[in-house]
C-alpha cells in the first residue's frame, strides 16, 4: 500500500470558499475625513476581534456586519478578499468565539470536517455541506485526523482509541535504539501482503506490497509469492496462476510506429531559376 501522509481526499478533500475582491467605486484618496472610526480602511473587509466567523466589510467608510456560513471562519490573509474558509486553515485562538452552531444529522455544523461519532470508529468522517453529510472513509492504516480535518497515521492524528496499537493491535518488538534508527519492517501475522514498519523502533505503521507480491519476513522486502515459501499459495483464489504470471512478467510495450511521407523532396522554386539563369549566361 502506497504510504498517505497528509492525505488529503486529498483525500480525498475540498474547501469551500467564498471570495471576491473589493471593487473602488472611487479613486482612495490619501485622507479621508469621512471615514468611520470603526473602519480601519475606507474599503477593505476586516476579521472582528473576538468573534472567529465574524467579519466587516467597508465601502466609502461605512462599516457592515457580516458572518460566515455556520462552520467556517473568516480568512483575513489580505484585506482586499472577503473570503470564509475551512478551521483548519485559519489560527482562530486570538478571536475564538463563533456563531451558534445550526446542526444535522451527522453535521455538528451546517459545513465541515467532522469526526464520527463513535470513539473507536477511526477511520471514517463526515464531510457536510449546508446541512448535507457524506460520510468519508480514510484508507487503510489511516484514522482521521481531528485537528487538521485529513486523514493521518494513528500517531500523528492522535484520536483517543485510535492509537497505532488499538488501531493495528500490533506492538513492536522491543529493540535498542542504534536497531531502531533503522525502522526495522515486520511481517504481519494475519496478511502475506502486508507488513508494519516501526518508525524509531517502537511506532507501527501498516503498509502493503502491490498485487501479486507478498512481504519476505526473511529479505524484510516485497517478493513475489512464488519465491516466499510460506506464503506461496496467499492468491489462491484470487488470482489464477496466468494472472500471477502476467503479473511478474508484464508484456514489453511495443514502440510507437514512426509515421514517415513517401513523397519525394522538390527542389525550391527559387533554386530552379537560379540555375536558369546561370545557363543562359554561359550560352
Amino acid at each position: 500500500m502506497a504510504r498517505f501522509h497528509n492525505f488529503v481526499l486529498p483525500l480525498l478533500l475540498l474547501g469551500i470558499a467564498v471570495q471576491g475582491k473589493r471593487q473602488h467605486t472611487s479613486p482612495r484618496p490619501e485622507t479621508d475625513a469621512e471615514t468611520s472610526d470603526q473602519c480601519p480602511e475606507p474599503f477593505g473587509y476586516f476579521a472582528d476581534a473576538e468573534q472567529c466567523d465574524k467579519y466587516y466589510e467597508c465601502k466609502d467608510g461605512q462599516l457592515t456586519d457580516k458572518l460566515c456560513p455556520d462552520g467556517m471562519v473568516f480568512n483575513d490573509y489580505s484585506s482586499e478578499y472577503e473570503k470564509c474558509d475551512l478551521p483548519f486553515n485559519i489560527d482562530c485562538s486570538s478571536r475564538p468565539k463563533l456563531q451558534q452552531p445550526q446542526p444535522s444529522l451527522h453535521c455538528p455544523r451546517k459545513h465541515g470536517y467532522f469526526a464520527h461519532e463513535q470513539e473507536n470508529v477511526c477511520d471514517k468522517f463526515y464531510y457536510c455541506v449546508d446541512g448535507q453529510f457524506n460520510m468519508i472513509t480514510c484508507p487503510n492504516g489511516l484514522v482521521y485526523n481531528e485537528k487538521a480535518g485529513i486523514c493521518s497515521w494513528p500517531d500523528e492524528a492522535k484520536k483517543k482509541g485510535c492509537s497505532s496499537a488499538e488501531v493495528f493491535n500490533f506492538d513492536c518488538p522491543k529493540v535498542n535504539e542504534t536497531e531502531g534508527l533503522t525502522h526495522p519492517r515486520y511481517a504481519d501475522p494475519e496478511d502475506c501482503q502486508f507488513f508494519y514498519v516501526c518508525v524509531n523502533g517502537n511506532t507501527p505503521r501498516r503498509s502493503g506490497c502491490k498485487l501479486g507480491q507478498v512481504f519476505d519476513d526473511v529479505s524484510k522486502k516485497c517478493e513475489w509469492a512464488r519465491k516466499v515459501p510460506e506464503c506461496a499459495d496467499w492468491y489462491k483464489g484470487r488470482l489464477t496462476d496466468e494472472e500471477l504470471k502476467a503479473l511478474e512478467n508484464p508484456p514489453t510495450p511495443k514502440p510507437h510506429a514512426v509515421k514517415m511521407s513517401r513523397r519525394k523532396p522538390s527542389k525550391p522554386p527559387r533554386a530552379q531559376s537560379r540555375i536558369v539563369v546561370e545557363e543562359e549566361d554561359i550560352e
